[in-house]
């Protein structure tokens, strides 16, 4: 066994000294679409045609429960602050293989009371009453991928609903849950200023708790890669961000990360947990997790293609990577995350999080602070407006020598 696998080596003393181990929240992946987006390059699968959805939804679930038995030893004693079913797309779950999910996290491990669950939902997915089901069987927060209310543009997405659908799925999530989530995204294939309007405008009449608006990228390994599509030019994408915040903030909604948007109260707290750089379990297929212990910090990855997820999972190994944090590495990867929140982060949750001094980020934070991409009292540190939009090369400041 890989030494970084074994949760007693886990425990030994080590190079860093926590004083206390952060919030602890779980993410469930599940890995299968309807049809994989031409931009998509998360581990999302197409549902093989001809397979029995129920008979695949309880082999897939035997295998999570049987990861997060596995993965006890990791987190004893701990307490699960938020649930994220990521994906894929989850919602094509039923509500039945939902219910029987939650409650078989709820039986394995404890979660605190109000526990937000969330699960994001693709309108494709949507028929009557369905997201009221999962609401009853314990989701508390829908994460709906609408990313165009535009027929163009979402054929243009390789997208498998259409407007009809997503205003349908959007106005029953509305009736059913107190807080949800419209991921849209812009700066699309032919999309102009007033589309852009149209598609927030759209949105925002629904009166939506929290938006979530994404730059379309090009990632490698997608279809988009080896295709690409003409996009907007990099002037016409910053009229639609200043758009954006505009129409956004006339509802109400706070920019309080770099993509998010919400109302007082509805900020998402599995990811505001993932930006302050608090631990997280994940389970699933390719699946990752950031776990620390006293002296370290891990970080695993599950194997990614379901079948050998669900057979390496069902014999008590679905990690195929476990590796220990670098002290030099840390401070790197907490700025990764916490400099993408409006409100930055306070210097003593930088040394409770990594076991860190301050002198490790010093150089870092008065390079930043000399280009004014950030701003800083004795306190916290926090991303000006320059820094916003200059994110990358911000963080790119705390990068260990030689990388």
């Amino acid at each position: 066994m890989n030494p970084t696998m074994d949760p007693v080596h886990a425990m030994r003393p080590g190079v860093l000294q926590l004083s206390a181990l952060p919030p602890l929240s779980l993410y469930v992946h599940l890995p299968w679409c309807i049809k994989k987006c031409p931009y998509c390059d998360f581990n999302s699968h197409e549902f093989r045609e001809g397979a029995d959805p129920v008979s695949t939804q309880n082999a897939y679930l035997d295998a999570l429960f049987a990861d997060l038995e596995a993965s006890l030893p990791f987190i004893w004693g701990r307490s699960i602050q938020t649930v994220f079913l990521g994906g894929g797309t989850p919602s094509l779950f039923s509500p039945e293989a939902i219910d029987r999910l939650i409650s078989g996290i709820r039986a394995r491990i404890r979660l605190v009371p109000d526990a937000e669950i969330t699960m994001e939902a693709n309108p494709g997915t949507f028929e009557k009453d369905r997201f009221k089901a999962f609401r009853h069987a314990g989701i508390t927060r829908l994460s709906i991928g609408v990313q165009s209310f535009n027929n163009d543009h979402l054929r243009a997405l390789g997208r498998v609903h259409d407007r009809e659908q997503a205003l349908a799925a959007v106005t029953e999530a509305a009736q059913v849950f107190d807080t949800f989530n419209l991921d849209l995204m812009y700066a699309l294939p032919a999309q102009t200023l007033e589309g852009l309007t149209q598609d927030i405008q759209t949105a925002l009449a629904f009166a939506p708790p929290h938006i979530s608006i994404y730059h379309l990228t090009i990632e490698p390994n997608t279809v988009f890669a080896k295709f690409p599509p003409t996009l907007p030019e990099d002037d016409l994408a910053y009229e639609m961000m200043d758009r954006i915040t505009e129409l956004t903030a006339s509802q109400g909604l706070q920019r309080y990360e770099v993509s998010a948007y919400a109302k007082p109260g509805h900020q998402c707290a599995h990811n505001l947990n993932y930006w302050q750089f608090g631990d997280y379990l994940g389970i699933g297929a390719g699946a990752h997790s950031k776990l620390s212990f006293a002296h370290r910090v891990l970080r695993q990855v599950r194997y990614r293609e379901p079948a050998l997820y669900m057979q390496q999972a069902r014999q008590g190994e679905p990690v195929t990577q476990s590796t220990e944090v670098s002290r030099q590495d840390l401070p790197f990867e907490f700025m990764l995350n916490a400099l993408r929140l409006r409100g930055g982060f306070a210097l003593t949750d930088f040394a409770d999080r990594t076991g860190l001094a301050m002198t490790s980020i010093q150089n870092g934070l008065l390079q930043a602070e000399s280009k004014g991409l950030i701003g800083r009292d004795l306190h916290r540190v926090w991303p000006t407006e320059k820094g916003f939009d200059f994110l990358s090369d911000l963080q790119a400041l705390f990068l260990a020598e030689g990388d």
